[in-house]
């Protein structure tokens, strides 16, 4: 059995699944991101967001840059839509989208007029490099691959953040931007969508071919990756 560089996850979801009682695709997908994915979970913005200790200027770049890359989210949860394999996962993923498109667009134009940015800067920024990268790996995914592929840069980008903003111990933080982005994030609600979204790419990552195993392995680490320089760009 060959392993990771890490010395202990197996480097294909078969011999991963023969060392685990009850193994999950998302697991070994989770466990060979690392360190990237502790990386991303206990990173010092995610922290800091969490106290009440974030810089307003640091969270001003990051929301900013959040607000732009949200349109490309937006489009890849549609794109999901398309793909998915029952009408049943297509209401899940539609009834998403409407969070997307209503509760966290008003969560941002709040933020951003307590924060006084500029309505030329968050409806036109200059995207960052991490941004931009960020962005092309979500149209790739979409449109080079199928559902698992969505899925995989999907499932980490939106299970990281629960997983942070679980963590979060404490009071809320006093700003009420801080305290609300760590509320939409550690929800019941949104922990079951995260449940359920893993849950269809364990389904598709049992089913698909080892070469497309790999392609989705590759697309979830670097979804991981790309979130810990998206919070190291805020600093």
């Amino acid at each position: 059995m060959s392993v990771s560089d890490d010395g202990d996850v197996p480097d294909t979801y078969e011999a991963y699944a023969e060392t685990r009682e009850k193994p999950r695709f998302t697991d070994w997908l989770r466990e060979r991101a690392e360190p990237a994915w502790s990386d991303a979970t206990e990173h010092r913005f995610a922290r800091e967001l969490g106290s009440g200790e974030l810089d307003d200027d640091a969270f001003r770049r990051y929301v900013v840059q959040d607000y732009a890359f949200l349109e490309t989210l937006v489009g890849a949860f549609g794109h999901a839509v398309g793909d998915a394999p029952t009408m049943a996962s297509k209401g899940r993923l539609v009834d998403f989208l409407g969070t997307l498109t209503a509760d966290e667009n008003d969560y941002f134009e709040r933020t951003f007029d307590a924060l006084d940015v500029p309505r030329a800067e968050d409806a036109g920024p200059t995207l960052t490099p991490t941004t931009r990268a960020f962005e092309n790996l979500l149209r790739r995914a979409a449109a080079e691959g199928g559902y698992a592929e969505t899925l995989a840069v999907l499932v980490p980008a939106e299970w990281a953040y629960l997983e942070w903003a679980s963590a979060v111990d404490g009071a809320s933080p006093e700003r009420f931007y801080l305290a609300e982005w760590v509320e939409l994030h550690a929800n019941e609600g949104f922990a079951e969508f995260v449940g359920w979204l893993r849950s269809e790419l364990d389904r598709e990552g049992e089913s698909i071919s080892p070469r497309r195993r790999r392609r989705v392995e590759r697309l979830f680490e670097q979804t991981v990756e790309l979130e810990v320089e998206f919070f190291e760009s805020a600093y």
